[in-house]
């Protein structure tokens, strides 16, 4: 289907900050016209960040003004570089305390920063983008099943992939700097805290088997710095991706073993390694290799890539208007399942999705809205009735409650929101000053579930006996009307009275009350283009 083309953008700085269990990491990039990313400068300071919330389950004080300082440090590179859009964002050791929402505050006080904590879901997706751009032609990620392990200070994520497309992504509690915060290896004789660290990493890895399909994986990719430790000192490179090496299952065995029998203070002598990084090298190392022998690959491949690629890919594609049109479609795969969980019509739900995504181009003048906002309109099509799984009655309601409450892989929670109120207003009332979800919503995004959800209604009643009766149609602005011509369906009853009961949003919404017609007029009106 053409879409609106989107206006040439101008070069822009952009920033992306990422916080941590261990450090403040932050890339300031420009996104061309083309989309393209040029990186001006990347930084990156130790804070012990995660050490007192994976003890004590807070952030301590001192390393809350340690970060903070930091960041005012990185507040002032931005404005050299006059950075007009940062996306700042907090993982595990912030998303765990007690205490991370009052630091959030703290930084929006502080620096003026407007920190984002991500939960392991947005982390997956940020990090299998960023993957499938670096393996792009050297792994064909749509043969069979692959595995995408990212290990860091705090959490382990991995991401299953079938076929290409998402199948299960879980964050497990599984940082080296978590392992041996627990453990307290660092008071252990050498042998005895690497003893300690198997042991339990043995253990962690039997109960991932349990949940995901370890014997199947075809290809175990591996993102996080300690896994490019390893590409670089034995690692094959592949001429066709320079972001991607190869490791031999078996010289990585012996690279383990070499870096087992070494304090952290010989790592960071023999390997040049700051000691921070040379501390938490072995227990990361040995969750890589547990992990690569319950799988039956033969060998690793590691992506010099991480979420921070994943966070500039997303922001350039947001600066441009352009969407990763494979991630785009393991969103909607992933709704999709969803809807199969909670037993939609999925004839209805895919017929009702094309017909609003036809009106939704047919109006891009009137809403003005983004690609973005039209992958949430399919996302809420495919779902807009899973509300029936608990009841027909008032299935609007249900429908908005297990769509806030469900995990759609690649959608930010605050999307998945827009989801549910989307889904809310397919049906019955229109948006309402003592609805409270709604309303606890900006203005700006109340305003595109307005738009959005008024498509989403019109589409509904095309297809009110769900019998798929209009197959195509044509659309003519006459006035304050909306002329929807059907060709192929003799008897539009059905569909007028649904109109007649979920036509007034639109009307109130975009000023143009709709109007079905059997046959075209003789001049004809403009021809949309094919349906998808």
């Amino acid at each position: 289907m053409s879409k609106p083309e989107s206006e040439p953008v101008a070069p822009k700085a952009v920033a992306v900050i990422d916080i941590g269990a261990n450090s403040v990491r932050m890339v300031i990039a420009q996104v061309l016209a083309d989309g393209q990313t040029e990186v001006l400068e990347r930084t990156q300071r130790p804070v012990r960040l995660g050490h007192d919330t994976f003890v004590t389950g807070r952030l301590s004080q001192q390393a809350m003004n340690a970060t903070i300082a930091i960041l005012r440090d990185c507040k002032k590179l931005l404005d050299t570089y006059a950075v007009e859009i940062v996306r700042a964002v907090a993982t595990s050791a912030v998303r765990e305390a007690d205490n991370g929402d009052a630091f959030v505050d703290r930084v929006a006080m502080a620096v003026g920063l407007d920190l984002e904590v991500l939960d392991p879901t947005e982390e997956s997706h940020l990090t299998v983008s960023a993957v499938r751009e670096a393996v792009h032609g050297a792994v064909d990620l749509g043969a069979g099943r692959a595995l995408i392990a990212d290990v860091g200070g705090g959490s382990m994520l991995l991401t299953s992939l079938d076929g290409g497309a998402n199948t299960a992504s879980q964050s497990y509690a599984l940082g080296s700097v978590r392992l041996q915060e627990h453990l307290a290896t660092v008071h252990e004789p050498l042998e005895r805290g690497v003893e300690l660290l198997r042991h339990q990493i043995a253990n962690a890895v039997d109960v991932i088997k349990r949940s995901m399909p370890l014997s199947e994986v075809g290809a175990f990719l591996a993102v996080g710095e300690d896994a490019r430790f390893a590409a670089q000192r034995i690692g094959e490179a592949v001429p066709s991706a320079e972001l991607v090496h190869m490791v031999d299952a078996a010289a990585f065995d012996r690279l383990v073993e070499q870096c087992a029998q070494r304090s952290a203070e010989r790592l960071a002598r023999d390997y040049s390694l700051a000691f921070p990084s040379a501390e938490r090298l072995v227990p990361a190392l040995l969750i890589y290799h547990d992990l690569l022998h319950a799988t039956p690959a033969d060998r690793m491949v590691v992506c010099s890539v991480s979420m921070r690629d994943g966070l500039l890919l997303d922001v350039a594609r947001r600066v441009t208007g352009e969407e990763d049109a494979e991630l785009a479609e393991s969103i909607v795969q992933s709704a999709r399942t969803i809807g199969e969980t909670y037993r939609v019509d999925p004839a209805h739900a895919e017929h009702v999705t094309r017909l609003a995504l036809r009106l939704f181009d047919e109006l891009h003048r009137e809403h003005g809205l983004t690609p973005r906002h039209r992958l949430l309109l399919r996302v809420a099509g495919a779902l807009h009735e899973v509300g029936k799984f608990v009841s027909s009655r008032a299935h609007h309601k249900h429908s908005c409650y297990l769509i806030a409450n469900s995990e759609v892989f690649g959608l930010r929670r605050g999307e998945m929101a827009l989801v549910a109120q989307i889904a809310r207003y397919h049906r019955r009332s229109e948006p309402k000053t003592s609805h409270a979800d709604y309303m606890t919503l900006p203005r700006e995004e109340r305003i595109a579930v307005n738009k959005l959800a008024s498509i989403l209604r019109v589409a509904d009643a095309l297809d009110r006996g769900h019998a798929q009766q209009v197959q195509d149609f044509q659309i003519e602005r006459r006035g304050t009307e909306l002329i929807i011509y059907v060709s192929g369906v003799a008897d539009l009853t059905l569909e007028r009275r649904a109109l007649a009961e979920k036509g007034d949003m639109f009307e109130d919404t975009y000023g143009m009350r709709v109007r079905l017609e059997e046959t075209a007029p003789a001049s004809e009106a403009r021809r949309a283009s094919p349906m998808e």
